[in-house]
């Protein structure tokens, strides 16, 4: 992993445009080739990126005034990029981090995760499975699907559905989006139980909230006998 400390200007360039002015932030840039670029705020989201694939050009002559290196990062499966044009470097680094294990989950979140994906229609009629933890720059959805009208749907899946699940979820969806493969892709917020300021937030983003039976979906209670 290379750790760039810059003042920098950057641009996004794709199906939409984004700028960000002259500011200090921190340029990651990831093994898998993804670049991604963080303010001093704002949590772990980060303020813009590209997912790989991707290739990163480094220009370092004929550049504006004032601008020391411009890096251009070129989508490879669409037209999007990224121009960055840094005016200073404050610090930089780079880490060999190796494989990494991957989020070891708590123990229902891991048995929620599993069950649903084998109980895929639990969602609705005609639900199809794409796979488990689907891999994204920015971590892995916990399930990735179609829906009968053969479209993408995110499932983001928690014991205890609260914002920072659907914030999760939301990002996924923003980068899941980039990619013409998959686009348009839908959200699906799942947990045993959902907070109500978290459903309200998920119902304004469009994304569609679902309690699941942890032991009907086991077969250790059957929730259709219930009286109540």
């Amino acid at each position: 992993m290379r750790l760039v400390i810059a003042r920098c200007s950057v641009d996004y360039e794709g199906r939409l445009k984004a700028h960000l002015p002259e500011a200090t932030r921190l340029l990651m840039v990831k093994a898998d080739g993804s670049v991604l670029i963080h303010s001093d705020g704002g949590s772990y989201k980060p303020l813009n990126w590209m997912s790989p694939p991707a290739t990163l050009h480094v220009q370092q002559d004929s550049l504006e005034d004032g601008v020391v290196e411009q890096w251009t990062v070129q989508a490879v499966k669409s037209d999007d990029r990224l121009v960055i044009s840094i005016l200073e470097k404050i610090h930089e680094s780079a880490h060999e981090l190796g494989t990494d294990p991957g989020l070891i989950k708590d123990g229902v979140e891991a048995d929620l995760q599993r069950l649903l994906a084998a109980q895929i229609e639990t969602l609705g009629t005609g639900f199809s499975l794409i796979r488990r933890e689907y891999f994204t720059a920015i971590g892995p959805v916990d399930i990735l699907a179609r829906d009968a009208k053969g479209a993408t749907v995110a499932i983001e899946l928690k014991r205890r559905g609260d914002i920072d699940g659907v914030e999760q979820l939301t990002r996924y969806l923003e980068l899941l989006n980039r990619d013409p493969l998959l686009a348009p892709v839908r959200g699906i917020f799942a947990a045993q139980q959902i907070k109500p300021q978290a459903r309200v937030l998920a119902t304004d983003r469009g994304i569609d909230c679902i309690t699941l039976d942890y032991d009907a979906m086991r077969g250790v209670d059957d929730s259709a006998s219930r009286l109540f």
